[in-house]
């Protein structure tokens, strides 16, 4: 879990991330935590596995009602138990009891109607959620050249989507946010090595744009990010060598040549005295 310090942006405002300090922090990266005024709900105070799942579940859907269905598919996947219909029942209640435990103000806490369950917590933080607002806000400041406000941002982004995910679990649905996180992180260091880059800290830039190409290596964006990091450096070679071996991977993968747009920074820097 990510302490929320690091995100401070105005220690006289009494806000921490654009958050009152008195509403709840949700982590669900890393170890799924839920806090409040001092108070911690984790591990068996949500109900062990199985509760960290369904809280993580709605959490992740908090905007949309679920259905029963889809509550149970998330947590038994095709183990669903003989007695399914009680232990959901029991889960959800359990959950709701954790909750109040928090002393969290009316509508917060877990609706159902009509056969269907919602996560209300209007007014509280959810670390994955801020994760994708920080990398959009990174990416928008670096396109207005506002490069301090870019690199804070990416900071958090980065720092919320470089912990696990539910790291034990392989539902579906729990694989299907890990890719969605993993581009945030992404993106969240190209932004980082921009940034450095700009500013002169070319060994840094080197070191975030080779992160994301050792995650993903079809990631022309993070292939384009080390070339120019690279000959910003001076190191020319290095540079080039990075689009011969992007060249020769797609070539042997996919059986095809990297954009135009790729081909042009390498052209670039060939031609570059």
């Amino acid at each position: 879990m990510i302490s929320l310090a690091a995100y401070d942006t105005d220690p006289d405002c009494g806000e921490v991330g654009g958050m009152l300090a008195s509403d709840a922090r949700i982590y669900l990266c890393g170890r799924v935590t839920v806090e409040r005024d001092g108070r911690v709900l984790a591990d068996a105070a949500l109900g062990g596995r199985q509760g960290r799942l369904l809280f993580a579940f709605l959490g992740t859907r908090r905007t949309l009602p679920v259905s029963k269905a889809q509550l149970i598919d998330a947590i038994w996947g095709w183990r669903t138990p003989p007695s399914v219909e009680m232990a959901i029942n029991a889960l959800v209640s359990k959950l709701r009891a954790a909750l109040r435990r928090l002393g969290l103000p009316r509508p917060h806490g877990i609706a159902s109607d009509g056969g269907t369950y919602q996560l209300i917590v209007p007014s509280a933080w959810i670390d994955m959620e801020d994760a994708r607002t920080a990398i959009d806000r990174a990416e928008g400041a670096m396109r207005r050249s506002a490069w301090s406000d870019a690199w804070a941002s990416a900071n958090v982004a980065a720092a919320i989507t470089r912990q696990p995910f539910l790291p034990d679990e392989d539902h579906p649905w729990v694989q299907h946010e890990r890719v969605q996180l993993q581009r945030v992180w992404r993106r969240a260091l190209l932004v980082l090595s921009a940034v450095s880059v700009r500013n002169g800290e070319h060994e840094l830039g080197i070191q975030h744009a080779a992160d994301v190409l050792s995650a993903e290596p079809f990631d022309e964006m993070a292939c384009q990010a080390l070339m120019g990091a690279h000959a910003a450096a001076g190191n020319r070679a290095e540079a080039l060598r990075v689009y011969a071996n992007c060249r020769k991977l797609f070539r042997e993968e996919l059986g095809a040549e990297p954009s135009e747009r790729t081909a042009a920074v390498f052209l670039s820097i060939l031609r570059a005295e």
